[in-house]
């Protein structure tokens, strides 16, 4: 037999936060020794963050992150630790893994294929390493390997897949497993996304049965840098299952997951498969080192985690709930600030802010208990001194509902109620007066009388833009950060008012659309995340249509008559700028999708789409910062980026009217 304990961890880091990345690196290691841990595998640029963007450009990051790796040397002995950390050969900058055995590096691991699509730009910055290569690097006095290395350790062998190099074609892993590699390490920094948990359950399980060994992920959790989510979610596989499986979206700092596997009984089973061909000629950049491999009992088991959660038949719905609220969690405490005020009208988008704000607070005393998140967020005076849920929320969480002439008793008493169910403390005001001062001065101005009839957008904008002055003032007078509550919908189409509602130094729902964000209230209305339930009050919400109210009630306003109906606003937008589809080829998949809509409302759906979505990019462009959540986003800044300036689509559009149509079904 010859047992050896794997651990994954995870950690929830801070771009350029040396201490703190360092200390939870260190609480990691010292837990995984406790739990009889032989080989830790930590995730990737743990050291310095993953989002530290073009400050990975300034030399004192590299010196900075050398630093700290010595620093923690003493706290690898015993242990084989994989530490990332960006590392600079001939000019040129590296993503690596340091491994570290018993207190002494022995060798610096460079990712082969960099992350460079979507939210990810690692070739702004980095150099991929080639297949094969190995150099050498100085560690003060000292000639450490780098690049392309397999390791024999104590009899063990190991190599990497770092992140990227697990989700393309031709993995580094099967490379190295024919070398003789027992066990593949990847230490990742993997983006939250909907539906990618299967993806990565599939490259990880799919590695460790193809490969015929051992697979160890780990990866980084929370609001790194202000707009990705990592969720977590360590594996271990061997054999093609999964053996060990830690936690997602959790409030932790650090958390860790360990297997024994008995590495003897390991290579058997890959030495009786028939498909298994060895690399005979040794690879180039094998690193040997000396070690003993401890028995592998553990002493202190790693903390056992509820992950029923993961298999409700509302998973979307519980992943965007726990992602947005651990984001604003981290985002609360990172950026040091007292709390959020959100503008609270009364309608779904701002509701939907405001409970994902009151769900933080819960979900941070479920993971943390009281005492845990009043230690996190010890830099709020008040929080301690609240003392249970509700006053802590009514602490972090300020609502206004400012009302104008347009506005109605619905939403008024709608946003009183929601701001109740929550806890949060909640204010009213009359902005009637700054709306009509604002009017008048301009009206004079410009020697002419505004009316509804030649001056609508500027008339319903006022308003919008006259609550903007009282919400920051209490963001300011409370310390807080203003939330902005436009949707997905809204900014495809730029049905938002920029520094209306739109005005706020962080986006929460910016990347959902409108019609989701209606189903996931309903569902928080009647049922809930598992552990807290629902919040019946979002009754008096979501029986309302959508309205911004901008307009005379007389004129009984609503936004699907504004634009077009939610559903096919929605579809337009993913055949359009996901599958990048012209006007003329999109018409026909309407037709069968909404078969009930006349073809004229289709087609003037699709040329009011293009129409407003060329002409409000400067919008996107404005956008206070944004969680990202799935891989189809709006974002100009981490994930489709359009010209502010173009043609519009009216050649397009022109083919499109001029086009067949297609008969029916």
């Amino acid at each position: 037999m010859m047992p050896v304990t794997f651990c994954a961890a995870i950690l929830n880091q801070t771009p350029l936060d040396w201490q703190g990345n360092q200390a939870r690196i260190v609480a990691a290691l010292r837990a995984a020794r406790a739990a009889g841990a032989g080989l830790v595998c930590l995730p990737e640029l743990c050291i310095t963050g993953y989002g530290c963007e073009d400050a990975f450009q300034g030399h004192d990051v590299v010196v900075q992150a050398e630093r700290v790796l010595v620093e923690l040397l003493p706290e690898t002995q015993g242990l084989v630790v994989c530490i990332g950390l960006p590392r600079l050969h001939l000019r040129a900058l590296f993503n690596t893994v340091a491994v570290v055995v018993d207190g002494r590096v022995v060798g610096f691991v460079a990712k082969q294929n960099l992350a460079g699509d979507g939210i990810h730009y690692e070739p702004r910055w980095f150099k991929p390493w080639e297949e094969g290569v190995v150099a050498t690097s100085a560690l003060g006095d000292v000639e450490v390997p780098l690049g392309d290395l397999l390791f024999e350790v104590g009899g063990l062998r190991f190599g990497f897949e770092i992140c990227e190099d697990a989700w393309v074609a031709e993995r580094p892993g099967a490379r190295l497993v024919a070398h003789g590699a027992d066990v593949i390490l990847n230490p990742s920094a993997s983006h939250f996304a909907f539906g990618k948990l299967g993806i990565r359950h599939r490259f990880v399980t799919e590695g460790s049965r193809a490969f015929g060994c051992v697979y160890v992920y780990a990866n980084l959790l929370g609001n790194e840098a202000g707009r990705a989510i990592y969720d977590g979610g360590a594996l271990i596989a061997s054999g093609g299952h999964i053996i060990a499986q830690g936690p997602r979206l959790r409030f932790d700092e650090w958390d860790i997951i360990t297997a024994t596997v008995d590495m003897a009984a390991a290579r058997l089973a890959q030495a009786r498969s028939a498909s298994f061909r060895p690399n005979l000629i040794e690879h180039p950049g094998l690193v040997r080192a000396a070690h003993v491999w401890s028995p592998g009992t553990a002493a202190t088991p790693p903390r056992a985690h509820d992950l029923a959660w993961e298999s409700s038949t509302c998973l979307k719905e519980e992943e965007f709930t726990r992602a947005v609220t651990l984001a604003l969690f981290d985002y609360l405490r990172k950026a040091y600030a007292q709390g959020y005020v959100v503008s609270l009208s009364g309608g779904c988008d701002s509701a939907a802010v405001v409970s994902l704000a009151g769900l933080m607070v819960r979900r941070a005393v479920q993971d943390l208990g009281l005492e845990g998140l009043c230690t996190r967020l010890a830099h709020i005076p008040g929080v301690r001194a609240a003392g249970d849920v509700r006053a802590i929320t009514a602490c972090l969480l300020t609502t206004l509902y400012q009302g104008s002439a347009n506005s109605s008793q619905g939403t008024r008493a709608a946003a009183r109620s929601v701001a109740e169910a929550v806890g949060a403390s909640h204010h009213e005001l009359d902005v009637g007066g700054f709306v009509r001062g604002y009017t008048e001065a301009v009206e004079l101005a410009l020697g002419r009388v505004a009316t509804w009839e030649h001056d609508d957008i500027a008339l319903q904008n006022i308003q919008a833009r006259a609550r903007a002055p009282g919400a920051w003032m209490v963001a300011n007078l409370e310390n807080k950060l203003l939330l902005a509550t436009s949707n997905r919908s809204e900014a495809a189409l730029g049905y938002a008012t920029m520094d209306g509602d739109t005005c706020g130094g962080l986006s929460p729902i910016a990347g959902i659309d409108k019609a989701y964000l209606r189903r996931w209230l309903t569902w928080l209305e009647l049922r809930g995340p598992l552990g807290i339930g629902p919040i019946p009050a979002l009754s008096c919400v979501t029986s309302q249509a959508s309205t911004p109210e901008l307009r005379p009630q007389s004129a009984g306003q609503q936004s699907e008559d504004d634009l077009m109906p939610f559903a096919v606003l929605d579809r337009i937008e993913r055949l359009a700028i996901r599958d990048k589809l012209p006007p003329k080829d999109i018409l026909p998949q309407l037709i069968s999708d909404f078969p009930e809509q006349p073809l004229a409302s289709l087609q003037a759906w699709i040329q009011r789409f293009f129409t407003l979505w060329c002409r409000n990019q400067w919008k996107r462009e404005r956008l206070a910062p944004a969680f990202h959540l799935d891989d189809e986003n709006l974002d100009p800044k981490t994930w489709c980026r359009f010209p502010i300036l173009s043609g519009g689509f009216r050649r397009e559009l022109e083919e499109m009217l001029a086009a067949p149509v297609p008969p029916p079904g």
